[in-house]
């Protein structure tokens, strides 16, 4: 016969040995790290790559313009989202076979260390910023143009890059630097950087207007949020991609209401005017959108939805 004693001893002993693996395992320090971001989808012959360049923390209530706090609120909140909000910043990579293009570079090292990730989410994607063709620019917003460069070197340095005469005119301009508020010269001072090493090497070559700029990609012209604003229009085999640059900012927002604009768009009855077009077409003819600040990878579809419009993320694949 076992004693009392032997019986309690054992269960002594196995309670230690299962609150000792316990506390083990639970010890692991947390990584609070992600992964590189990048999603790859196909479009007909296209691949198109999303590239994540970060996310940064924004304080939306202090940026919308057109919306009462209290409708801010309550648009936020049915989206399970706090002030300030975790913005995306996005880029996008399309291989059309004979050529790699990107559009937008991210920030580089303008915003902070949130951001700035784009080459590392390039690379863990398989490409290396040598490999990259060409690069379009949606607009010289120091988000979309400071990856461009680092320490005064071109980051792509086989790259051609290409934007809007209307927005080359107006950042690039020393005249218009030096008659902005002290509070946006920043803005010119970040382009002119950033475009410096490819000027210099006379890799940095403008458009002026809807243009195609290689078989299957075309700049559309979508002035509003900046002098020269573009959007591109990326299609083969009948499939087609519109990438949005800033025409929006804030889904939970500008979705149900297209009317609330941004404090920084150079017009905002402009681009107001530029938005509702594109939501009603992109609802109307259901090609995919991908879009720098949606929350990564900010590709998706748009539907009608009461007196606004919905949005479907694209379903998740995973390619081997």
């Amino acid at each position: 016969m076992i004693s009392t004693h032997l019986l309690r001893n054992a269960a002594i002993a196995f309670v230690s040995a299962i609150t000792f693996v316990t506390s083990t395992y639970a010890a692991a320090p947390m990584v609070k790290t992600s992964a590189p971001g990048y999603y790859r989808v196909m479009l007909g012959d296209f691949e198109v790559t999303a590239l994540s360049d970060g996310t940064v923390p924004l304080p939306m209530d202090k940026i919308l313009v057109g919306i009462t706090p209290a409708d801010f609120d309550k648009a936020i909140k049915k989206y399970h989202l706090n002030n300030p909000i975790d913005t995306s910043v996005n880029a996008y990579l399309i291989n059309t076979g004979s050529k790699l293009v990107m559009v937008d570079s991210g920030a580089g090292s303008f915003f902070g260390p949130t951001l700035g990730k784009l080459v590392a989410s390039l690379k863990a994607a398989g490409y290396q910023p040598e490999q990259v063709d060409e690069i379009y620019i949606t607009h010289m917003h120091g988000d979309h143009i400071g990856g461009l460069s680092a320490n005064g070197a071109m980051v792509f340095p086989n790259a051609v890059v290409r934007a809007d005469k209307h927005d080359a005119d107006y950042w690039l301009s020393q005249s218009n630097m030096d008659k902005a508020p002290a509070d946006s010269k920043d803005g010119f001072a970040h382009a002119m950087t950033a475009f410096a090493p490819y000027m210099t090497a006379d890799k940095f070559k403008t458009f002026n207007g809807d243009t195609e700029l290689v078989p299957g990609i075309k700049a559309v012209s979508t002035y509003g949020h900046t002098p020269g604003h573009t959007i591109y229009a990326v299609e083969s085999k009948g499939q087609k991609l519109i990438l949005w640059g800033d025409l929006m900012h804030v889904a939970s927002v500008q979705f149900d209401n297209p009317s609330v604009a941004v404090h920084f768009d150079s017009d905002n009855k402009a681009a107001i005017a530029e938005r509702k077009k594109a939501y009603a077409k992109a609802a109307k003819e259901g090609y995919l959108i991908g879009s720098a600040h949606l929350s990564f990878p900010g590709l998706g579809y748009l539907h009608t939805e009461g007196k606004g419009y919905g949005w479907v993320p694209v379903n998740y694949v995973a390619i081997p």
